[in-house]
C-alpha cells in the first residue's frame, strides 16, 4: 500500500511553519503565538495516521527513499520502526506543549523564540526518521543551532556560558561521530544504515567506530562524566529548552540505532565499562541531587540518574533490559518534561528557583500542588505512573543479568524518593514562608489544561503501557539478536577450544565472525 510522505511532512511542516512565524510574526507577539500554535498542531497531524497505520512486527515502515547526492551515496532515506515511532510522537507533542507553555511568558522576540522551536522540532523529527548516516548527521548537527540561540538569548544570568558549554560539548562529540561515519563510507561506499549494519568490520575498526559514536551520543544522553552541561542549561536556559532536552532522548536513540547494531563486538567489549558508568550515573547523580538547593539543578541531576538506567538497559543485552531502556526514554521524558514545566511556572511567578525561597505553596496554589504531587510520584517511580514502567523493566532485566548490578541500580528507587519527596515537602507543604509565596496565584485555565493533559498521559502510560511495548518489542528483539550474534559465536568458539581444539581454531572462528553477513 502506497502511503503519503508522512515522514517528510513531519520534518518539513514545522520547519516551514517556523520560517513563516519568523516572517509573519515579527513585531506582533500575538500573531507569532497563534501562527506558532497552528504550525505546531499542523506538524503533529501526520503523527496521527502514522500511529494508526503502524503495524507491530518489526522492520522499517513508511519508507521514503529518494536519491539526493548519488555520487556520494547520500539519499533522502527515511523510515520508522518500533524504536522511533513513539519518539516521533513525543517530539510532536513536546512542540505543542512548549508553544502553549510559553504563551504568556515569552514577550521578548516572540517570533524568533517560537520560530526557533518549530524548526528545532523539524530537525528532531529528521534525527528520529533518518536511515541515511549523512542525513542523520545533518539533522543531528542542525539541532545545535536553534538550541544554542534559545539558551543564549532567552536564558537567565549565565545563559551565554551555558549555551557555549552545551555547544562545544556537543560539537566535539559530533566531530568524532563524523570520523566514524566517514570511515564506514570509505569501507562501504554508502551512507545507508542497512549497508553499514552488514559491513564486514574487524574488531579494531569496530572499536574505533564505537568510540566515535559514543563520544557524540554520550553527551546527549548525558552520561557521566560528560554530563556537566545539563545542570547549567537547566539553571540558566529557558524552560522550553530544558523541556525539549528533557523529553527527547537523542543520545539513547543514537546508541541503539548506530552503536549497538553496527559495532556489536565492540559494544559487547565495552559493556562492562558502560555498565559501570551507568551505575555511577545512577548513584552519584542521585547523591548530588540530594544536596542541591535549586529545584532546576535537582531535576537536572535526577534526569542524569534516570538516564543512567537507559544506558544500563542497553548494555546488559537482554530483551527486558533493552525494551525497558526504550520505555524509560519515552516515559521518563514525559515525567521530566512535566516536572520542568511546573518548575518553570514557579520561576515565572517568583524569578527564583531556590528551594529555600518557597514553603507552603499548597496554601496559595492548591491545584498546582496536586499536579506536582502526581509528577513527583512518577519521578519516584510509583506503580501506575509512567515513571514506573521503564524503570521496573530495566531493573528486572538487570537483576536477570546480574543480581548485584540490579541491586545497585535499584538504589535509584530509594534515592529518587529521598530527593524528590524532600524537595516537595520543603516547597509545597508547611506554613506560608514569605510574602512572595503568599501572593502566588494558582494555575490559570491555560496552565491547568496543559498540566492536565500531561497528567492524563503520565497515568495512561503507567496504567496501560501495552501499545508502547507492543510496538517496541519486535524491533528491539531484532536489534538485540543482531548485536548478540557476534558474542554468541565467540562463546561457542571458546567452548570448542575447551573441548580440545587448538587455540588457532578459536582465532579462526573470531575472524570468520567479523566477516559474517549481518
Amino acid at each position: 500500500m502506497q502511503h503519503p510522505p508522512l515522514l517528510s511532512l513531519l520534518i518539513w511542516v514545522p520547519i516551514v511553519a517556523g520560517i513563516i512565524v519568523l516572517r509573519a510574526g515579527a513585531g506582533s507577539p500575538g500573531r507569532a503565538r497563534w501562527f506558532a500554535l497552528i504550525g505546531a498542531l499542523a506538524g503533529a497531524v501526520p503523527a496521527i495516521p502514522l500511529v494508526a497505520s503502524f503495524q507491530n512486527g518489526g522492520g522499517m515502515q513508511f519508507v521514503e527513499h529518494v536519491k539526493w547526492l548519488p555520487a556520494f551515496g547520500i539519499g533522502w532515506h527515511l523510515g520508522v520502526d518500533g524504536i522511533s515511532l513513539w519518539l516521533i510522537v513525543l517530539t510532536a507533542l513536546t512542540t505543542v506543549v512548549i508553544v502553549v507553555a510559553g504563551w504568556e511568558s515569552i514577550t521578548v522576540r516572540s517570533a524568533q523564540y517560537f520560530g526557533a522551536f518549530l524548526m528545532l522540532s523539524g530537525f528532531m523529527q529528521g534525527v528520529f526518521t533518518s536511515l541515511d548516516g549523512m542525513l542523520f548527521f545533518v539533522f543531528f548537527e542542525a539541532t545545535l543551532i536553534p538550541l544554542y540561540l534559545l539558551i543564549g538569548t532567552w536564558g537567565n544570568k549565565n545563559r551565554t556560558y551555558a549555551a557555549v558549554k552545551f555547544f562545544f560539548f556537543s560539537l566535539l562529540g559530533s566531530l568524532m561521530m563524523l570520523l566514524s561515519m566517514l570511515y564506514l563510507y570509505a569501507q562501504t561506499h554508502s551512507f545507508d544504515l542497512e549497508v553499514w549494519r552488514a559491513a564486514h568490520l574487524d574488531f579494531v575498526p569496530q572499536t574505533l567506530i564505537f568510540l566515535g559514536f559514543l563520544a557524540a551520543f554520550s553527551v546527549k544522553v548525558p552520561m557521566w562524566p560528560v554530563h556537566s552541561w545539563l545542570p547549567d542549561v537547566h539553571l540558566d536556559g529557558p524552560t522550553g529548552a530544558a523541556v525539549m532536552l528533557g523529553m527527547l532522548k537523542i543520545g539513547g536513540y543514537g546508541l541503539l540505532r548506530f552503536a549497538l547494531p553496527i559495532t556489536p563486538q565492540a559494544a559487547h567489549f565495552f559493556a562492562p565499562a558502560m555498565i559501570t558508568l551507568s551505575l555511577v550515573a545512577v548513584i552519584y547523580s542521585s547523591l548530588l541531587a540530594l544536596v542541591q538547593t535549586d529545584i532546576r539543578k535537582l531535576l537536572a541531576y535526577s534526569s542524569i540518574a534516570h538516564m543512567g538506567l537507559v544506558t544500563l538497559g542497553l548494555f546488559i543485552f537482554n530483551p527486558l533490559g533493552e525494551e525497558g531502556a526504550i520505555m524509560q526514554m519515552i516515559s521518563y521524558g514525559i515525567v521530566s518534561g512535566a516536572m520542568l514545566l511546573c518548575t518553570g511556572m514557579l520561576f515565572e511567578r517568583t524569578q527564583s528557583g531556590s528551594i529555600d525561597a518557597y514553603g507552603g505553596v499548597a496554601n496559595t496554589m492548591p491545584r498546582f500542588a496536586v499536579f506536582v504531587m502526581l509528577f513527583s510520584m512518577a519521578n519516584v517511580g510509583l506503580p501506575g505512573t509512567a515513571g514506573f514502567v521503564g524503570e521496573f523493566m530495566v531493573l528486572m532485566g538487570a537483576i536477570g543479568f546480574n543480581f548485584w548490578i540490579g541491586a545497585m541500580a535499584a538504589l535509584t528507587v530509594i534515592l529518587s524518593a529521598a530527593y524528590t519527596l524532600w524537595m516537595y515537602k520543603r516547597v509545597i507543604f508547611g506554613a506560608i514562608k514569605n510574602a512572595r509565596v503568599a501572593s502566588l496565584r494558582d494555575v490559570s485555565q491555560r496552565e491547568f489544561v496543559l498540566l492536565g493533559a500531561l497528567a492524563v498521559l503520565v497515568l495512561a502510560v503507567g496504567v496501560y503501557p501495552k501499545p508502547f511495548t507492543d510496538a517496541i518489542s519486535p524491533t528491539s528483539q531484532a536489534v538485540l539478536a543482531q548485536t548478540n550474534r557476534s558474542a554468541q559465536a565467540v562463546d561457542t568458539a571458546a567452548a570448542d577450544n575447551k573441548s580440545g581444539e587448538p587455540m588457532q581454531a578459536r582465532e579462526t572462528v573470531a575472524v570468520n565472525l567479523a566477516h559474517a553477513p549481518g
